[in-house]
């Protein structure tokens, strides 16, 4: 009955758009309250022992890595590279887009830094060229997903925290589904480019390739110095984080000269805040899954949707369709750190590996990022493309087609996802 009212005042302070982190904190504080046998410093102690993690330390500095590249102007030499190599293909704008984002894959870890740096470069250029204002918000949206797959990853380093998984591991096992959603993304725009007879945007030329190439030379690095040195065992994930900042502040002070101290500033203060924000949701959201987990909700759980089936192609269905339908609602380190605890333990007797199951939910998640209400990526390329949201949400939802059949390889087919951390580690 207490679980009851736990999800009960969740769901009442969302829909009154209240900020989930304040949702989380608040709700466990009435459940605690009301059920009278905890003390209230409870609630203080299990927030700040869920942020006490050293892998943790990951977060903002990968944050820091991808404003430092947004302000100092890496992504436009990304974009220009990815230009040349794919600009020759009919549609041609479109592919550059999901190439450019792949390769800001390999330095942010974040769909919302994506979105948000590389997606006002790409709506332009794509406007520019006379595409469709849909059709270069949908492609983008759906691309900018590709981030938090690809390593390194934001979502992948809070689902290791929470999971207690290898998160060299869960990076190693989003390369290549990562990848899948970059190809089968780019099938769509072929299909769409040859509907509406879009032309090619720049013929190839090796001699534009070689200076794209090497004007951008030095930021495509970044993900070699981050994957490399962690694969190698050169240092771990949060120590890659610290090498990507560190790589970032040298090409904008030293080399390009593009980042001044007053930029560099305000990059200070929005990772700051956005870093705040991450942690106190991760904080909240830990007192709220102590609290599932201390009163056996996973359990319960586990039990009612066995109870439905115990064929796990069955049960792989039901949570993904439970992580699709948490995704629209809530935020993904929140949506993390709460289910892990509740729906690992049923992957697992459904014999899916912890890390390949990290990559189902932080996929499901992203696609929860391009629908309402919550649908975070929407929103931000919505404020740099001037488009309303309502029309973002109708652009993308054709781009959640080639998603959902990378989520169906991802979810039956182990071999996509373990294949290379099974080679890498085992």
């Amino acid at each position: 009955m207490l679980l009851i009212l736990l999800f009960a005042s969740l769901l009442g302070m969302i829909i009154l758009g209240v900020p989930v982190a304040i949702a989380l904190a608040g709700s466990s504080a009435i459940f605690i309250l009301v059920e009278g046998r905890v003390p209230d410093v409870v609630v203080i102690h299990r927030m700040i022992n869920g942020v006490d993690s050293f892998p943790l330390l990951a977060i903002p500095f990968f944050i820091l890595a991808g404003n430092l590249m947004n302000a100092a102007g890496i992504t436009e030499r990304i974009f220009d590279f990815a230009k040349a190599i794919f600009g020759w293909m009919r549609g041609g704008l479109g592919h550059v887009n999901v190439g450019a984002s792949v390769i800001f894959a390999g330095m942010s870890g974040a769909a919302v830094a994506d979105a948000g740096g590389l997606g006002a470069i790409e709506i332009k250029a794509m406007r520019d060229a006379n595409y469709e204002p849909d059709f270069a918000v949908g492609i983008t949206a759906a691309s900018s997903t590709i981030g938090p797959i690809i390593p390194p990853s934001l979502p992948m380093v809070i689902y290791g925290v929470v999971a207690g998984a290898s998160i060299g591991q869960l990076f190693a096992a989003g390369f290549i589904p990562g990848l899948l959603m970059a190809v089968s993304l780019m099938v769509m725009i072929a299909v769409y480019a040859r509907m509406r007879g879009y032309p090619i945007d720049q013929p190839f030329r090796l001699s534009i390739l070689g200076f794209t190439f090497k004007r951008a030379f030095l930021s495509l690095l970044t993900p070699v110095i981050i994957v490399g040195g962690i694969l190698s065992g050169a240092f771990t994930p949060t120590e890659a984080a610290i090498a990507a900042c560190a790589w970032a502040l040298i090409l904008g002070l030293f080399v390009y000269r593009s980042l001044s101290l007053k930029r560099f500033l305000r990059v200070s203060f929005d990772t700051i805040e956005t870093t705040a924000v991450v942690l106190f949701i991760v904080a909240a959201a830990s007192i709220f899954a102590w609290i599932l987990t201390s009163n056996r909700a996973p359990e319960h759980f586990a039990s009612l949707i066995l109870t439905v089936s115990e064929n796990p192609i069955i049960v792989l269905l039901l949570i993904n369709l439970i992580l699709l339908v948490v995704g629209c609602f809530m935020e993904t380190v929140a949506a993390i750190t709460i289910l892990t605890p509740v729906l690992l333990p049923i992957a697992i007797k459904m014999g899916v590996d912890p890390v390949h199951f990290g990559v189902i939910m932080v996929l499901n998640l992203m696609i929860g990022l391009l629908t309402p209400p919550i649908g975070m990526v929407l929103y931000v390329l919505s404020r740099v493309s001037g488009v309303p949201f309502e029309r973002c949400m109708r652009a993308t939802m054709p781009f959640l087609v080639p998603l959902f059949f990378v989520l169906g390889l991802v979810t039956f087919i182990p071999a996509v996802t373990m294949w290379l951390p099974t080679l890498l580690y085992r």
